[in-house]
């Protein structure tokens, strides 16, 4: 009998030292759970391709900033204090602060702005320090979107660009958008907006200003807020284009981007061979090779658009 409850105790007592003998990857990121669920089954996708399952191999710890960029310094230490292995920074704001708060603890960052004029590495080739990561050039990829809209809307002449002011690398974007906007003689309206309230009323400054197009800029916190931005865009009657197919995927009308998903699987893969050994600084920084047009029909309807025959057949994916 004594010999049974000993076994009955030993059971716990090896189910702890189990889960303490796992390693502990921090998720810090600027956005929510609810924005970035597709992202994290392929970010966990990654890691079981490199070999680690999370609640067997792996105990991820996740940290949140919901948009409050201001709060992620101290979830990045709140990682540090739980003994992370490996933190995975999801977007500029926090890959900042991740590099901020540690020079030992390895970190692999998703980036759209540029990491070196970020100062996050220093090449893209040699990382240098305790970082690495995937940059999915969103900022770069301005006049792209400007030239589809062009092409949706030959005859228009002035487009409104919503930038967050406290993303980092929101400047770079803005400057990137303006030089396209030159060379396609069109002319730009900018309104910025870090909360809620300032996202509709940017879209009511953008209605009274009669744009014909409105661009939504690179930032974790305005995924967050995709269903806000798509419900005002609908209710304006202004054809919008965004940085992500997870816009046009909640009812948005298009999107030129990487895939996001690709990003964060990538950011798995790269979490899996730090844990097995490899220096982040031996690591190049990933860039996306494919870029993908995503239509949504429905809402191009809902805004009397008739898509031009050239830009389905452009398409990567057709919503209908």
């Amino acid at each position: 009998m004594v010999r049974l409850c000993g076994s009955l105790l030993a059971w716990p007592l090896a189910a702890i030292a189990q889960q303490a003998a796992r390693p502990v990857i921090g998720f810090l990121n600027s956005g929510s759970p609810d924005a970035f669920s597709n992202e994290l089954i392929a970010f966990r996708q990654g890691l079981t391709e490199g070999g680690y399952v999370d609640g067997k191999s792996v105990t991820i710890e996740y940290r949140w900033a919901d948009g409050a960029y201001d709060r992620l310094p101290d979830l990045a230490n709140e990682l540090i204090r739980r003994q992370a292995a490996v933190i995975v920074a999801g977007g500029p704001p926090a890959a900042r602060a991740a590099k901020a708060a540690t020079k030992s603890i390895p970190i692999v960052f998703t980036s759209g702005g540029n990491p070196v004029g970020l100062g996050l590495v220093s090449s893209l080739n040699q990382p240098g320090a305790n970082i690495t990561g995937v940059s999915f050039l969103t900022n770069e990829l301005a006049g792209k979107r400007l030239e589809i809209v062009r092409q949706l809307l030959p005859s228009a002449t002035s487009v409104g660009l919503l930038v967050n002011p406290r993303r980092p690398s929101f400047e770079s974007e803005l400057t990137d958008t303006q030089g396209a906007i030159s060379k396609l003689g069109l002319r730009l309206h900018v309104s910025h907006a870090s909360d809620e309230q300032g996202i509709t009323s940017a879209f009511a400054s953008f209605a009274k200003l009669r744009v014909h197009a409105i661009l939504v800029a690179s930032d974790p916190f305005f995924l967050t807020r995709r269903k806000q931005m798509i419900t005002l865009a609908a209710r304006s009657s202004i054809p919008a284009m965004y940085n992500l197919s997870e816009y046009v995927e909640a009812g948005g009308l298009m999107s030129y981007s990487p895939s996001l998903k690709a990003v964060y699987r990538q950011a798995g893969v790269y979490a899996a061979r730090i844990l097995k050994g490899a220096k982040p600084s031996d690591l190049p920084v990933v860039q996306p090779t494919s870029f993908e047009l995503v239509i949504n029909l429905r809402a191009a309807k809902a805004l009397g658009l008739a898509i031009p025959k050239e830009l389905l057949l452009r398409a990567d994916q057709v919503i209908e």
